[in-house]
């Protein structure tokens, strides 16, 4: 017998058994992330039941996207209709306070929707923004590599780190390396980019290969690799389905790691896991999209800007109230046993002045998107500038709207693809904002058609006063012709 024969026999076995043995595995794995994903989803799809989604409640849970425009809404929105003491004070990882019992209305957070655990539910709204997915995955690799250059100032990357590190704690500020995701996206680039640095200096290379800005690899990370690497894949594809069911790697339930990883090893699971963030943005006070900015803005200020001023004058008229109603009793009290009291009572009373001022100072929803308009041509000069400053670091590369355009059609398909619940959940968001815009809508028209038939009543036109006034005129003028005829009769007789 051949001794090649005999050798291979045993081999073809052995490797039936272990192929016998892996297959079995992957079938018990599926059939074990399916349970776990198939429970977890059940189990939400439960509690998620709202009476009337409509209504603004006391406090209102800003979940932010990342790269979606939520700093916008954030500075020339919410905080001209929220004063400073009405923010939750908030860690964009770790709560500082206890949600059910702080008095605050504003809650702005990259955390998902697993916040929610933590929150009176009952007495909470959720809004948020969506971006169609493959222009988020470009805006978040360039927006990575942006923060990370702004590094390059330092020698080396343990100067960097170290300086950061230094500066966060005598600031004591949040900075972006605190703020998920991106203390996991900035770092990851940042030392990406000194180790290119170096490589660059080591070999003295100053050639630019390409004109493609997104494959640049002696100057930053090129982007096919960047959206093939492990972190990308965890954090940035589908990010914005994981965030809204509440399943990032900086989610607060305990079996996120397991459901998201079952998700991202089985396709097919995923629709469980859609499911469950399609019912959550039906159950939101405001789904807006980043694409159309002026629709967006228009609809935010209404469905959102008016409960929020018409909910402050209210609390604050209460609290008007109750510190009138305090004040007389301060007036009468004369046991020394309430003077604690009176003292914390007389804070309440300082407070209201600048809380009333607030409040009526230009709470209407047209003074508001006056505001808007002001505030975003402000912050995008700013961004823009500051992006320019950064880049320069990492020159010729230069990421623009026209650059995009240099990316390989291929790439785009392979983004699609890594994003396909976010694709899904993007189109599902845009027949819910199509809805709620066009509801917006048909109530300005008829508020303005309101508007010029009480206008019509009220205000007549200045063609219709001259008519008008011409009529009487020209009866004074008969009356008056027929009182002297009658007089001068009189006299003949």
């Amino acid at each position: 017998m051949d001794p090649k024969l005999k050798w291979a026999v045993p081999l073809l076995i052995i490797g039936s058994v272990i192929m016998l043995v892996n297959t079995s595995f992957a079938e018990d794995d599926y059939q074990r992330c399916e349970i776990a994903v198939n429970n977890w989803a059940t189990s939400q799809l439960s509690q998620e039941v709202k009476e009337d989604k409509h209504t603004l409640r006391d406090l209102l849970f800003f979940l932010h996207i990342p790269r979606t425009g939520g700093r916008t809404y954030f500075h020339c929105f919410l905080k001209k209709l929220y004063s400073s003491r009405l923010e939750c004070p908030r860690s964009y990882d770790k709560l500082r306070f206890n949600p059910r019992t702080a008095h605050c209305r504003l809650l702005v957070t990259h955390d998902d929707y697993s916040m929610m655990t933590k929150l009176p539910k009952e007495k909470t709204s959720v809004v948020t923004i969506l971006r169609n997915p493959v222009d988020r995955v470009f805006s978040t690799y360039e927006f990575s590599i942006e923060v990370a250059a702004r590094f390059l100032v330092h020698p080396n990357l343990t100067s960097s780190i170290q300086m950061a590190g230094h500066l966060r704690k005598k600031n004591n500020v949040v900075s972006t390396l605190d703020i998920w995701p991106w203390k996991y996206l900035v770092p990851w680039m940042r030392e990406d980019l000194f180790s290119r640095r170096d490589a660059r200096l080591s070999r003295n290379l100053n050639l630019v290969e390409s004109k493609n800005s997104y494959d640049m690899e002696h100057f930053a990370m090129p982007l096919h690799q960047y959206i093939n690497d492990p972190i990308a894949l965890d954090i940035v594809h589908n990010g914005a389905t994981f965030q809204v069911a509440g399943l990032t790697n900086n989610s607060k339930l305990e079996e996120s790691h397991e459901v998201r990883t079952c998700v991202q090893k089985y396709d097919s699971l995923g629709d469980s896991v859609l499911d469950v963030a399609k019912r959550r943005l039906d159950n939101m006070l405001y789904v807006g999209l980043t694409e159309d900015h002026k629709g967006s803005a228009t609809t935010f200020a209404h469905v959102v800007g008016a409960q929020v001023i018409s909910q402050l004058v209210e609390s604050n008229s209460s609290m008007e109230h109750q510190a009138m109603n305090i004040t007389e009793q301060n007036s009468l009290a004369e046991s020394e046993s309430q003077i604690g009291q009176h003292k914390a009572d007389d804070n309440l009373i300082k407070v209201l002045p600048n809380a009333v001022r607030e409040v009526k100072r230009s709470m209407t929803v047209g003074n508001l998107m006056e505001a808007y308009e002001s505030c975003i041509t402000h912050l995008r000069k700013s961004q823009s500038q500051r992006r320019i400053n950064s880049l320069k670091r990492i020159s010729p590369v230069n990421y623009t709207k026209e650059a995009r355009h240099q990316v390989p059609e291929s790439m785009i398909e392979q983004i699609i693809s890594l994003n396909r619940l976010d694709m899904e959940l993007y189109k599902y968001a845009q027949n819910i904002f199509a809805g709620q815009h066009e509801q917006t809508v048909q109530k300005l028209l008829q508020e303005r058609q309101n508007s010029i038939l009480i206008n019509s009543f009220m205000t007549p036109h200045w063609e219709n006063i001259s008519l008008i006034m011409t009529i009487v005129l020209v009866v004074v003028a008969i009356l008056l012709f027929v009182n002297a005829r009658r007089r001068m009769s009189k006299v003949k007789v």
